[in-house]
């Protein structure tokens, strides 16, 4: 694959933010220059993004990163807090005034991937690599939170950068149990995610729902066994098995509204060591997905085709489903103001308004409880190899779009405190 050239200019700007960037916000008498406040960062924020890239960590397992996070935002000056959700870290910046409180969020898990790009940063801890980004969103809000502090003065309020753990599989959930939300109250939350398939220089979002809940299934059946030769002296687990994964695919197409996009998939089957011998357990594995609010009835549908043909097949079951993500849903508001931001940097036509998909995201615990909005910016670049899917092991992005998702914060900071 091709490797990013990733350049930077002598101020540390990258060629496509040197050529667009141009404008300055005001603040009364005072100037604020966007182009030069990411642009004297740039280099720093390829480091920090190489750095978390090299050292990557599995969700509830980032302790280096934690403590490395943390220590960056005390050297800021700002209140800090760990161990939020385990392995979670918050800094809090206080602006004038006593006004609303809004939450920047990042998430900083790796996954248990082989790295495969060649890049020379690479994963140093085998089988866990930085494959959907985390590594980006960390220094991007890092560098967004000393531009932020530097210019403590323009807000009127106070922000909470929360990096938080374990996005793949439910950490938010535990952040927000240890108080990531309180002290003082958070009034609204924004994220954003680099996402390959989508050009560098564009960006996506959705006024409601964005992206599907995931609901995880374990599914065991158990039988007597006995000889291959004598399948009627026996249970075949393994033929239940098969008009389960096959009859389930009813619900998806004819038991809900297609209008309600619904996907259930079985990403894992074992059971059995013998060609000739039937087992006597069998375990499959997999996810229900949904981009509305009717989860349970679904799985309530689903376990009635697993009892049924279990009954007619001759074996029993336990079923146990665990929520991974809930259904991300944009409030409103929030995304009408994300939109106009997004539409000030990239230009109107460069904006996917009903960006939808059935991938989870558990930002969605955040959106759940205050006004939220979640975009996507893209980091897709064929030449340079950075259009590869999230969880690939060929997964990198274009550098090109770190400083673009600085001036997203920034500038959805300033919308959200109505500082012009």
């Amino acid at each position: 694959m091709m490797i990013s050239d990733n350049r930077v200019d002598m101020k540390g700007r990258s060629p496509l933010y040197f050529c667009r960037m141009s404008t300055s916000d005001i603040k009364g008498g005072f100037a604020l220059d966007l182009s030069r406040e990411i642009g004297r960062y740039g280099n720093e924020l390829i480091r920090l993004r190489r750095h978390f890239h090299t050292n990557p960590e599995l969700g509830f397992e980032e302790i280096q990163t934690a403590e490395y996070v943390a220590n960056y935002l005390t050297d800021l000056g700002l209140e800090v807090k760990t161990g939020l959700g385990r392995t979670g870290v918050t800094g809090t910046l206080r602006g004038k005034g006593s006004g609303r409180t809004l939450l920047l969020r990042s998430d900083m898990d790796a996954l248990p991937l082989q790295e495969e790009t060649g890049l020379p940063f690479s994963s140093q801890n085998s089988g866990v690599m930085h494959a959907c980004g985390h590594d980006a969103h960390m220094a991007m809000l890092l560098i967004t939170a000393k531009i932020l502090k530097e210019h403590k003065d323009l807000i009127p309020g106070n922000i909470r950068f929360a990096f938080q753990p374990n996005e793949e599989n439910a950490g938010a959930e535990e952040m927000i149990h240890d108080g990531v939300l309180k002290e003082p109250d958070v009034d609204a939350a924004m994220a954003l995610h680099l996402w390959s398939q989508l050009e560098t220089g564009t960006a996506g979002l959705n006024a409601g729902p964005l992206m599907g809940a995931s609901h995880h299934f374990f599914l065991t059946l158990y039988g007597n066994g006995g000889h291959g030769g004598m399948p009627s002296k026996a249970t075949d687990l393994l033929l239940a098995a098969s008009r389960i994964i096959l009859d389930v695919q009813q619900i998806q197409t004819r038991d809900f509204d297609n209008l309600k996009p619904t996907i259930i998939t079985f990403c894992s089957i074992s059971g059995g060591i013998s060609p000739i011998v039937f087992p006597r357990e069998l375990s499959l594995k997999g996810s229900i997905r949904y981009l509305h609010e009717d989860s349970e009835e679904v799985e309530k549908r689903f376990e009635e085709y697993v009892a049924g043909i279990c009954s007619l097949t001759g074996c029993t079951y336990k079923l146990d489903i665990i929520v991974s993500n809930r259904l991300l849903s944009n409030d409103p508001g929030m995304t009408d103001m994300a939109t106009g931001v997004l539409e000030n940097i990239f230009g109107p036509q460069k904006i996917c308004r009903d960006m939808r998909m059935m991938v989870g995201e558990d930002f969605a615990e955040f959106a759940r409880r205050v006004p939220s909005v979640f975009y996507f910016v893209g980091t897709g670049n064929k030449e340079k190899g950075t259009d590869h899917p999230h969880h690939s092991p060929l997964f990198n992005i274009d550098e090109d779009s770190l400083p673009l998702g600085v001036e997203c914060h920034l500038r959805n900071t300033f919308k959200f405190f109505e500082i012009p």
